[in-house]
C-alpha cells in the first residue's frame, strides 16, 4: 500500500473580498486613500473592477462596514512581510535549569555561576536546582547555603522570582534578569569634579545721568575743600632748628677726668 497523502489545509482568509461581502451598503475608500462615501456593495465592486483592483472589507465592526479598493495580493504580501520582520526581532524568554549538589566544588560552582550570568544577560530566566541524595536530605541548610551564595555572586544582574522551596529531594529557586532603568534621552552625565567655567557677564557702559551726577558731586566736594582752606587761620612759622635745640654738652668741661691707676 502506498503512503496516504495528507490533504493540504485550506487557506484561511482574514478579510472578506468581493462577493463574499454580504451586506447591502458599505463605506468605500479608494486606492488613493480618499473616502467615496456610502454606496451599495454592487456599485463599490463595479468601481473596483473598473480600476482593476479588489474590494476588501477592512473593518467589519462598523455600521456600515468599511471597505477599501486595493490590490489584495500586494496587501497580503506586505502584511506577511511585516509579521516576519516583527517575529524576527522578537525575543522569546526561555527557562534554563542549572543543577547543583550540596558538596559542589568551588571550580564547578564558578563555572556554573558564569553560565547563569550569561543566561540572565541574554534575557532568560534560570531555575536553580539543588539535588539531595541519601542522607543529605536531613541537612537542607546546606542547599540553602548554596543558593544564598549564588544570589550574592549574581546580585548585580539578577532578581529572585521564586524563593527557595523543597520539592521532594530537590530545592528549587527561580532567578530572572534585573530590569534596566534607561536614562532619559538627551541627558548627559557630567564627570564628578569637573569645574564648570562661568560665562563672563558683558560690561555695560554707565548711564549718562550717572556720569553727570558723579561730576556734580566731585565739583561740589572740590568747592567745599577750597572754602575750608580759605577760612582756616595761618599757622606760626616754626623757629629755627638751632634755637629750639639745647646744647647737651653744657657743663661737660667742668668734669675732671678720673685719675689714672
Amino acid at each position: 500500500m502506498g503512503r496516504r497523502q495528507s490533504k493540504p489545509k485550506p487557506r484561511v482568509e482574514t478579510h472578506r473580498v468581493g462577493r463574499r461581502i454580504r451586506v447591502k451598503e458599505v463605506r468605500v475608500i479608494d486606492d488613493k486613500g480618499e473616502q467615496l462615501g456610502i454606496m451599495t456593495t454592487q456599485e463599490a465592486m463595479n468601481r473596483a473592477e473598473e480600476a482593476g483592483l479588489q474590494l476588501v472589507e477592512v473593518n467589519p465592526k462598523t455600521v456600515p462596514p468599511v471597505c477599501k479598493i486595493m490590490d489584495y495580493g500586494k496587501f497580503k504580501y506586505e502584511t506577511a512581510k511585516r509579521d516576519r520582520e516583527a517575529k524576527k526581532h522578537q525575543k522569546t524568554t526561555e527557562l534554563k535549569e542549572v543543577k547543583f549538589r550540596p558538596k559542589t566544588h568551588d571550580h564547578d560552582f564558578g563555572f556554573k555561576t558564569r553560565h547563569i550570568r550569561r543566561f540572565v544577560e541574554e534575557g532568560d530566566k534560570v531555575k536553580l536546582v539543588v539535588q539531595f541524595r541519601g542522607r543529605e536530605i536531613t541537612h537542607p541548610e546546606t542547599g540553602r547555603a548554596i543558593l544564598e551564595r549564588i544570589i550574592r555572586e549574581l546580585a548585580d544582574v539578577t532578581i529572585i522570582l521564586q524563593m527557595a522551596q523543597m520539592e521532594g529531594n530537590r530545592m528549587n529557586m527561580v532567578l530572572g534578569p534585573k530590569p534596566k532603568r534607561d536614562m532619559p534621552k538627551g541627558a548627559a552625565i557630567k564627570p564628578a569634579g569637573t569645574p564648570v567655567a562661568a560665562m563672563p557677564r558683558p560690561i555695560q557702559p554707565p548711564h549718562p545721568a550717572a556720569i553727570a551726577a558723579a561730576a556734580n558731586k566731585a565739583a561740589a566736594a572740590a568747592a567745599a575743600a577750597a572754602a575750608l582752606a580759605a577760612t582756616a587761620p595761618a599757622d606760626d612759622e616754626d623757629e629755627d632748628y638751632d634755637d629750639d635745640m639745647t646744647d647737651d654738652t653744657t657743663g661737660l668741661d667742668d668734669i675732671d677726668d678720673p685719675p689714672a691707676t
